[in-house]
């Protein structure tokens, strides 16, 4: 079995859903600690002027992904988080090719439901995510797991209580830290993922190709297509 893991993250980049795809069973580390300035309540977006970010406002800027609140103030008016995002989408991508389809599943997320939990929100975006772009494969929560130890001990007892033999990495941060020679002693390899961002069509063609946005950017632009695009960019792998 391979099993792969990752922090929870809003609106996930296509590289982060190309690890979900690759992996048996993909592990979404929720008990791990909020990191103020990453992308677990974040991502950027293609407007106008280019790559921007939206992101979702939180009380404090420590504490555990398993109790981060959302920051609500002004909920229902024209400055709230949620009516922003909406108003980002309608106007910078109610022209695209698949948004009329999308924007019934998107409304009920950005103007009809409230959000208390940002860990909530972020996984009801990973299904959506998922759902659009054909990704079939099962996801727990690391805390159902009872894991323990930190950077490599963690992810050896991540392998064992899922009783996976390979590990799957992306090639960011983790490279600093994981020890390989430590898996390999625990009967665990490592698999480096290995993505080519695909290019594909985008709105304001004039600014030119934007990568590494959230995954709303390839959805909402090539609709039914998006699937197949992400699957050549994993190299056929699903």
């Amino acid at each position: 079995m391979i099993v792969a893991a990752h922090q929870p993250a809003f609106l996930p980049w296509l590289g982060y859903l190309d690890k979900l795809a690759k992996a048996d069973l993909f592990v979404v580390m929720d008990d791990l600690q909020y990191e103020h300035g990453n992308f677990q309540n974040r991502n950027r977006l293609k407007l106008d002027r280019g790559a921007q970010w939206v992101g979702v406002p939180v009380h404090g800027s420590r504490g555990s992904l398993l109790d981060k609140r959302i920051d609500n103030t002004g909920f229902g008016g024209r400055h709230h988080w949620q009516h922003r995002i909406w108003r980002t989408l309608s106007v910078h991508y109610g022209r695209a090719a698949a948004f009329a389809h999308h924007a019934p599943a998107l409304a009920e997320i950005f103007t009809a439901r409230r959000w208390e939990w940002l860990l909530d929100l972020d996984l009801e975006l990973l299904e959506l995510a998922r759902t659009w772009l054909g990704i079939t494969g099962p996801i727990v929560r690391a805390s159902t797991l009872g894991l323990t130890g930190q950077k490599t001990a963690r992810i050896v007892s991540l392998c064992e209580r899922v009783g996976a033999k390979v590990y799957l990495s992306g090639s960011g941060g983790s490279t600093a830290y994981l020890d390989t020679d430590a898996l390999a002693a625990a009967g665990i390899s490592v698999a480096w993922q290995r993505f080519t961002h695909p290019v594909y069509p985008q709105r304001y063609p004039e600014v030119g190709f934007v990568s590494h946005l959230g995954f709303l950017d390839l959805v909402l632009n090539c609709g039914c297509e998006s699937a197949a695009i992400q699957t050549a960019a994993a190299g056929g792998q699903r």
